[in-house]
């Protein structure tokens, strides 16, 4: 790693000091990290931006894939950075045209989501971003719907990562990449 790469990704760490913590939400004993503190700051949400964008800047990426809802705010930005496609992972029933579905466990609930089975080409080389990585549950569902799709996942990607749930080892079919960790 460059010098300049090791102070960029320390600059994006220290960041982690705007999100905020909500215990016992959405339900006792969770302690939810709320990123809408640190998106509103608009030179903290321009800097994870163009720090991911960097990242990627010599990777020709076809597409950033990312769950709703609160992937969704990165990985459109991110696209348009990149000048890549967007594909949506929505919750089961919110996509309109033909979908494949996974069913997979959260820390609190199970949820079922889809992706429509014309978003990716096989071949098409994508990175998957989500704002936390906590258990890898929706990573790893978001993973095989893209393998369904035959694309090639250059990254998994999160803004931020609970390293104590270990979610990184539900991932080893491909690459990790966290922004800040806690």
């Amino acid at each position: 790693m460059s010098e300049e790469q090791d102070e960029a990704g320390s600059e994006i760490q220290e960041l982690g000091g705007l999100i905020r913590s909500i215990p016992d939400f959405p339900k006792k004993g969770i302690d939810f990290k709320d990123i809408t503190t640190l998106l509103q700051n608009s030179d903290a949400f321009r800097q994870v931006v163009d720090h991911l964008a960097h990242r990627y800047a010599d990777k020709s990426v076809d597409a950033v894939v990312a769950a709703e809802a609160r992937g969704f705010i990165l990985g459109g930005a991110l696209a348009y950075r990149l000048g890549a496609g967007f594909v949506p992972v929505r919750k089961k029933g919110k996509l309109p045209y033909k979908t494949y579905e996974v069913t997979y466990d959260l820390e609190y609930a199970t949820e079922t989501i889809a992706i429509h089975q014309d978003a990716l080409k096989p071949g098409e080389t994508v990175v998957v971003l989500d704002d936390l990585l906590a258990t890898g549950g929706t990573a790893g569902a978001v993973l095989e719907l893209v393998e369904q799709l035959g694309a090639k996942v250059l990254e998994v990607a999160f803004l931020i990562e609970l390293t104590f749930l270990k979610g990184r080892d539900r991932l080893k079919s491909c690459p990790v990449y966290s922004a800040i960790k806690v």
